[in-house]
């Protein structure tokens, strides 16, 4: 099966298409960083041909929600280098993916004083968690002044640093799922009237030079990007046209970065003109409501669809799902009440198939 075959991507070897995908687990302390168990979590997994590390922020002043690591602190960094030497200890790859929330989250979840900002004065219309976990109002963020995008550009690129000063083989710039970098490409949430808004070109800019920062920081061959063309969570009601992300791959095209990583639910003009576009790894991950079935994501493979595919929740509840899939055994379920609880319950606590 394709599944099973290796990819080279740049200084990379994969030793199958199975990428692990992105996923908020919520175990990192007060300060961001990761539970100590959160090594054994990764370790266990490492059977992926890549794993895409939980959501985490650059910054303290990105966080959106409790529980979500960091790498910008010493203490962070440390941590991170546990989790890559586990990794690798497995012989597995490890890439970080890198989230600033941006209108998404709440002020008393930042450091005292840090306003919650966003391309534009664009309120979320949904409910969020406050640093209590009680669901309340989105706030109003504040416009980011061109100041505050070069602050947060560097702060990508250090974190970017950091990631590889720890061990870790890359990161992956979170651009999809209506967070900062979806907000800045999407023309329902930046109605910006300067070089960062107004037409595609404008408002892919932001995504196209921090994407440009950080791998001039750390090397294109350690740099991904996630999008999701046309998605609607965290209300973005799908207001992406398909000429920002022709304009974003144009500017992207001279960078030479390892991956586009794309979220998808099924086929449209635009996912096949990306695909067609891009010249080198291409990802497809087929969404939380699509299927991540083994002959689905086999037939992806063959027709095309993509050289590498990504799953989620059946790494949560098989951390041999690879092996799993080799030999036929059965999958085990997931216990949906444990995603988010916090400890290491429904963490790492799902045996490997003997």
């Amino acid at each position: 099966m394709v599944l099973f075959e290796p990819w080279v991507m740049g200084p990379f070897t994969l030793a199958n298409r199975v990428v692990m995908a992105p996923m908020t687990r919520n175990r990192a302390d007060d300060d961001g960083v990761p539970a100590p168990y959160a090594a054994e979590y990764y370790r266990q997994r490492a059977g992926a041909g890549l794993i895409v590390t939980e959501a985490t922020q650059p910054s303290a002043s990105g966080r959106g929600y409790a529980g979500t690591p960091g790498i910008h602190s010493d203490e962070q960094e440390a941590a991170w280098r546990v989790i890559g030497e586990a990794v690798h200890t497995e012989g597995g790859l490890i890439f970080c993916q890198l989230m600033h929330t941006g209108r998404i989250g709440h002020t008393t979840l930042l450091p005292e004083g840090t306003p919650l900002v966003a391309p534009s004065a664009v309120r979320a219309e949904l409910l969020v968690e406050n640093s209590d976990g009680v669901e309340v109002e989105a706030e109003m963020p504040s416009a980011f002044t061109i100041d505050g995008i070069h602050s947060v550009i560097e702060d990508f690129a250090s974190a970017a640093e950091r990631a590889v000063a720890a061990g870790l083989d890359g990161i992956e710039l979170h651009g999809a799922n209506g967070y900062l970098l979806h907000q800045f490409l999407s023309a329902g949430t930046n109605v910006r009237d300067d070089e960062y808004g107004g037409d595609p070109k404008n408002r892919a800019r932001f995504v196209v030079d921090l994407t440009a920062a950080v791998a001039e920081r750390i090397g294109p061959e350690r740099v991904g990007l996630r999008l999701s063309p046309g998605g609607k969570f965290n209300d973005m009601r799908g207001l992406d046209d398909d000429d920002t992300y022709l304009a974003l791959l144009e500017g992207l095209e001279p960078l030479g970065i390892a991956y586009l990583h794309v979220l998808r639910r099924r086929s449209t003009p635009l996912h096949s003109e990306l695909l067609r576009r891009w010249h080198s790894t291409f990802i497809l991950n087929t969404g939380y409501f699509g299927s991540s079935d083994q002959d689905e994501l086999e037939m992806h493979l063959r027709d095309g669809d993509a050289h590498l595919v990504s799953v989620g929740r059946y790494f949560i509840s098989n951390p041999d799902l690879v092996e799993r899939w080799r030999r036929g055994v059965p999958l085990a379920e997931w216990d949906e009440d444990t995603f988010y609880q916090g400890g290491p319950h429904g963490l790492i606590d799902y045996p490997a198939a003997t």
